[in-house]
């Protein structure tokens, strides 16, 4: 092309985008006194779509369109011009298929341009059409160089608009947060960062954003995972980077012979949990190595990728931004072991769950307060008879340490804390994994499912399990019986009582012993009835009280007290058993109506429903 002749070139969303279009000025690819820059108004209209919904690359892109503005007004372009119409709906909604990319090329075949594009597939597209196309890859400016942030103790570093720069120093467990300078940052100089962070990940094939929706980016770029967050999604503008501060291999755990044993050839199920920051990924990363170095296919399921980890081992995230359509991928490839970094939401326990089933050899990472706390968050997500199929061992990670190691296995037997051999049934036992304790019972009763700490059954009076059976018969007996003052008491492992008035008697018992039998074989303990006295006697100092049961009868707005007819028009002291209440006058035919809605009425019914009787003493 000569010096005096136009040049002409369009560009397309992804080389401004990326501020890839600067490059054919600065490498003087053009003439920037002949050329003019033709921008498609779809490409207008894509960019502010992108922008609208908060997307930081379109706001990365309304700086590059302003950029352009200024040097044609400055002279130092020839010209730029936006051409072409705005896309129709139908055209959006084809855009996927590559519709919006025709609709710029076809700009460039009726300007007799250059296309200057970032996109592959647009550039071979269009040099099959004809067109003279320049596809710039490699991104040539300036880089911005996170690993100045850090040095060899900093695990992260989190700037934030108006607030001092901190960084997080030293390593998993034993760190601290120190200011990495005196002066706050302004909200510019992050924005500035962000964009070209951002631009630099649309330019590198190595490096990924895992994340971009309205108010948070996530980028990982090698060993650093990048979170850009801004408003609405966060209060001001802030980036975080993580960066994992060692490498290790599971030699550095110093393990046992035994837990290595079980790694290698008998652990399929595990669960690597612990506290944020406690260095579950740094495990993982060593194991996933291990498996590696055995000979094993090791896949990886990450949202975002952040484990450092060989070139053999594939790392997966989300396919089509669900992790259920990866697993299905999964299942088809069939890998050794895979690492599930990190499982919070309900459906990734069930893709640990179908995977293990699917003979996968699996290793969930959770967030986790204790080791036990890791297995409850399977309980109710798959049957308690295939928990230990699903879940054989536990890796409990603290202070960059292993700090517990559960095994898990299942038997048929009777718990700890019961007698009776009927009470037998499936239960999974949780043992210290080097010392061979059993620590945990997991298993059913009525229609609930039990985690027992066997040290705490040994040490107490009355089990959990007895603590669990009080709770839960008084809930279901005073769901079937409303209004029913009732009370239960377990008296010895396998033994409760039902306390109750004798006139409801009758009713929890059922013609001919039905109900009572059938609560017995639901909840697998022997029940017994007993009505309460109508009398009762309390000492109060050397004062002794002596008290008369009344039956209670709830309606809609009152409780009912039924006394003697000899104590109408009189004041009496109304008790919950030996724990007195208040006073209250009795009706002229012997009852005490009590309003629900009062202090005194919601106090009363809370002792009946919790099965307490009421007694009253009569004035003497």
């Amino acid at each position: 092309m000569s010096d005096n002749k136009t040049q002409k070139v369009v560009l397309d969303t992804s080389v401004i985008v990326s501020g890839l279009w600067k490059r054919i000025i600065k490498n003087k690819t053009f003439d920037p006194n002949n050329l003019v820059i033709i921008i498609p108004e779809v490409v207008v209209s894509e960019i502010e779509h992108l922008a609208n919904i908060g997307k930081t690359v379109g706001y990365a892109g309304l700086r590059e369109l302003e950029k352009i503005k200024d040097m044609a007004e400055k002279g130092l372009l020839k010209g730029y011009k936006i051409t072409g119409e705005r896309p129709t709906l139908e055209q959006i909604k084809l855009s996927t298929g590559g519709e919006l990319d025709f609709l710029i090329r076809k700009e460039a075949l009726q300007h007799n341009a250059v296309l200057v594009t970032a996109d592959v597939i647009q550039g071979i597209i269009g040099k099959v059409m004809g067109l003279d196309v320049r596809l710039l890859r490699e991104y040539k400016g300036k880089v911005v160089k996170i690993e100045d942030f850090f040095d060899n103790r900093t695990m992260s570093i989190h700037l934030k608009e108006d607030v001092v720069p901190y960084a997080k120093k030293g390593f998993p467990g034993r760190w601290k947060l120190v200011p990495i300078s005196d002066s706050p940052l302004k909200k510019k100089v992050l924005e500035k960062l962000a964009i070209e962070l951002i631009e630099n990940a649309r330019s590198k094939e190595r490096i990924l954003i895992e994340i971009d929706e309205p108010g948070a980016t996530v980028i990982q770029m090698g060993a650093y995972r990048i979170a850009i967050c801004k408003p609405p999604f966060s209060e001001r503008l802030e980036i975080t980077v993580v960066r994992p501060i060692l490498k290790v291999s599971l030699d550095d755990y110093k393990l046992s012979d035994a837990l290595k044993d079980r790694l290698r050839s008998r652990a399929e199920g595990i669960l690597v949990a612990g506290p944020p920051g406690a260095g579950k990924t740094t495990f993982v990363q060593a194991l996933a190595e291990f498996y590696k170095e055995q000979g094993k296919i090791v896949k990886t399921i990450e949202k975002p990728r952040d484990l450092q980890v060989s070139p053999e081992i594939t790392q997966y995230t989300a396919l089509s931004s669900d992790v259920r359509k990866t697993a299905d991928v999964l299942l088809l490839v069939r890998p050794d072991y895979t690492i599930f970094d990190e499982m919070r939401h309900e459906h990734d326990f069930e893709i640990f769950t179908d995977l293990r089933f699917g003979g996968v050899g699996m290793v969930g990472v959770v967030h986790a307060a204790s080791a036990i706390d890791a297995i409850h968050r399977f309980i109710n997500k798959v049957e308690l008879g295939q928990l230990s199929q699903v879940v054989d061992t536990v890796i409990f990670i603290k202070d960059g340490k292993i700090a517990k190691v559960y095994a898990l296995s299942i038997t048929v037997k009777v718990p700890t804390g019961m007698i009776s051999e009927d009470l037998a049934r499936p239960v999974i036992e949780i043992r210290d994994f080097e010392s061979h304790e059993l620590e945990y019972e997991i298993y059913s009763f009525g229609e609930q499912v039990v985690v027992t700490p066997v040290k705490e059954i040994k040490k107490e009076k009355k089990s959990p399990v007895a603590k669990l059976a009080e709770r839960y018969l008084q809930q279901e007996l005073s769901r079937q019986f409303p209004g029913v003052p009732l009370k239960v008491s377990v008296i010895s492992d396998g033994e409760a009582v039902i306390n109750v008035d004798d006139r409801h008697a009758p009713h929890i018992i059922g013609k001919s012993g039905k109900t009572i039998e059938q609560l017995e074989r639901r909840f697998g303990i022997h029940l017994t009835v007993k009505t309460a006295p109508t009398e009762l006697k309390i000492e109060e100092g050397t004062e002794i009280r002596e008290l008369q049961r009344v039956s209670v009868k709830l309606t809609k707005n009152h409780i009912i007290l039924k006394a003697n007819r000899e104590l109408a028009n009189k004041t009496v002291l109304l008790y919950a058993e030996d724990k007195p209440l208040f006073t209250a006058i009795v009706g002229k035919n012997g009852e005490i109506r009590i309003r629900r809605k009062t202090e005194e009425g919601k106090m009363l019914r809370d002792y009946i429903a919790s099965g307490y009787q009421i007694y009253i003493e009569s004035p003497k």
